[in-house]
């Protein structure tokens, strides 16, 4: 299982702690240091579409409108932390860490 998020991410490090204390294995990719490849970019959005984007960000907010007008895809190589966190790969694909996803990983 891999966790995408960042490491200061209170919602990653939840997630984390959580799955490891149920004994999964877990493995953290923080996107900060280790931005997503393109095929990663591309699985997430088709997985999630534009909801994998985080508007309410202050990364986004700080966006100018022409940045906003570009593609996701665009977005979240220039701005790897736009990415609505955390991304769960296990046996498919997670958005966040609300009681729907925790049922399904736990």
């Amino acid at each position: 299982m891999k966790l995408y998020g960042i490491k200061t991410c209170d919602t990653c490090r939840k997630a984390l702690k959580t799955l490891t204390s149920n004994r999964k294995e877990v493995e953290f990719v923080d996107i900060r240091a280790a931005p997503l490849s393109k095929d990663d970019i591309a699985r997430f959005l088709s997985a999630f579409g534009d909801a994998l984007i985080n508007t309410r960000s202050t990364t986004w907010r700080g966006m100018s409108e022409a940045e906003r007008a570009t593609p996701p895809a665009d977005q979240l190589a220039a701005h790897p932390i736009l990415m609505k966190r955390p991304v769960i790969e296990a046996d498919a694909l997670y958005l966040g860490w609300g009681k729907d996803v925790q049922d399904a990983l736990l």
